[in-house]
């Protein structure tokens, strides 16, 4: 009941009936007694305070109400102070929840972790067992175990700086092939094993038309040389694998296959003047080379010495997706044409070179090699008693094929006669004045560079 104002007289407090010996009801215990006032009562124990209407006795029977109890345990109004502070917040009650799980987990854990340790049993992954370490000798793992042994890596510094290639033993004494490239320029020479020693070498012997040169190792017990093979054997599609040292990353091994043979290739030609142009009949693979390469071993599935890797051909410099390093596209010098050439450096320090005693006419751009009108320094462009001459070359003939190969320009002529010895026969065709001619020439000989 809501409180209101008091304007009525003050209520009396509800007392017993007149007329009633005991002002309990049957079974509720009498009024709580005051002192100075005996007939003063309360309500029963237990049951709610209320407050009457009316408390004249005349209506008291049909609207009686329950009085406030001033003596009663607890007053009607009660003042609302909040909850309880003494019990836990329900913050406080999740924080010691997650802290209580937090405890059990660590503890858990750590038991989990002692008992696994002292567990006589281990997890462990499945994984195949330790096999034969052995390989195939034709594989490309017996044949690098086979050859690395016997390929070095060469740090060579200059007047025009440092640089890396590779090269391979070829005999007990010491002596080691490589590219001219390589060795150039060369003030020092260090050669590294695949064992990891590294020694200093001389130079022995180079040639600039060849690409090649021989460096010498002394001191050095145990040498592995690499047998060589015989490159007129190769054939297009056998497999190889390239042994070198790209980018200094000695011993690295790439495989592939022959992808072409016969291919004319030059390089060099950074002097200006032609004398440092190497003219190579090669061999042309797809086995990764990149630089570092030059000078290694390419090798065919005997672990055998076919080619002298080389050269690369790259994307055109003006191509926007030029990619740096091998398209697939390498190419090693034969190495019979190797084989001869190294042993003439080993033998005098030089390399001799066939000829035929002409002079060509580089400018030409017809198809074939066309023989100048005249020779340097106003010579005659076939030489006066010279292989050609011999054989009736004539200035202005074209020749246009070597023993029945098509030859489509003068670079393409050196190189099919530098693929050949001194003194070994050539069947040349000519054409002069729109007729072909065939003619036979004895390659002469002259020293390299």
């Amino acid at each position: 009941m809501a409180d209101r104002q008091q304007t009525d007289p003050a209520p009396q407090w509800w007392s017993r009936p007149e007329g009633t010996a005991d002002g309990r009801r049957e079974g509720l215990p009498g009024p709580r007694p005051e002192a100075g006032d005996p007939v003063a009562g309360g309500s029963p124990a237990g049951e709610p305070h209320v407050l009457a209407e009316d408390a004249s006795p005349d209506r008291e029977a049909t609207a009686r109400a329950v009085r406030y109890d001033p003596w009663g345990e607890q007053p009607l109004h009660v003042v609302d102070r909040g909850r309880d502070r003494r019990g836990f917040r329900l913050w406080q009650v999740a924080a010691l929840s997650a802290g209580t799980a937090l405890l059990a987990g660590g503890i858990g854990g750590y038991l989990g972790v002692l008992a696994e340790r002292q567990s006589s049993t281990r997890l462990e992954l499945p994984q195949s067992a330790v096999a034969d370490r052995g390989r195939a000798p034709e594989s490309v793992a017996g044949i690098a175990a086979t050859a690395l042994p016997g390929v070095v890596t060469l740090h060579v510094r200059g007047e025009k700086g440092s640089g890396t290639g590779t090269g391979f033993v070829l005999d007990q004494q010491g002596h080691i092939l490589t590219n001219n490239h390589v060795v150039a320029d060369a003030r020092e020479i260090a050669v590294t094993f695949s064992t990891g020693e590294s020694v200093t070498a001389q130079l022995v012997g180079r040639d600039s038309g060849y690409d090649l040169a021989v460096v010498k190792v002394s001191g050095v017990r145990g040498l592995r040389p690499l047998s060589l093979g015989n490159s007129e054997n190769v054939k297009v599609g056998d497999p190889v694998v390239a042994i070198g040292a790209p980018f200094d990353l000695s011993n690295t091994v790439t495989a592939g296959i022959i992808s072409a043979t016969g291919r004319p290739v030059t390089a060099g030609g950074d002097k200006g003047d032609g004398s440092d142009i190497s003219y190579v009949d090669a061999l042309q693979t797809d086995a990764p080379i990149n630089p570092g390469n030059s000078g290694g071993p390419l090798l065919d599935a005997k672990a055998h010495v076919v080619g002298i890797n080389s050269a690369i051909r790259g994307a055109d410099k003006d191509d926007p997706t030029r990619q740096g390093g091998s398209i697939g596209l390498g190419f090693a010098i034969p190495i019979n044409q190797g084989k001869r050439v190294a042993e003439e450096l080993i033998r005098t320090g030089r390399a001799t070179h066939p000829v035929i005693g002409v002079t060509l006419d580089m400018d030409y751009t017809g198809d074939g090699a066309r023989v100048g009108d005249k020779g340097e320094d106003g010579k005659p462009a076939v030489t006066a008693g010279g292989p050609g001459a011999r054989a009736g070359i004539k200035p202005g003939d074209v020749i246009t094929k070597v023993d029945g190969q098509r030859v489509r320009g003068g670079d393409e002529l050196i190189i099919k006669i530098r693929a050949h010895r001194p003194g070994d026969p050539l069947t040349l065709t000519v054409l002069r004045e729109g007729r072909e001619r065939t003619l036979e020439v004895v390659l002469g000989s002259a020293n390299g560079s």
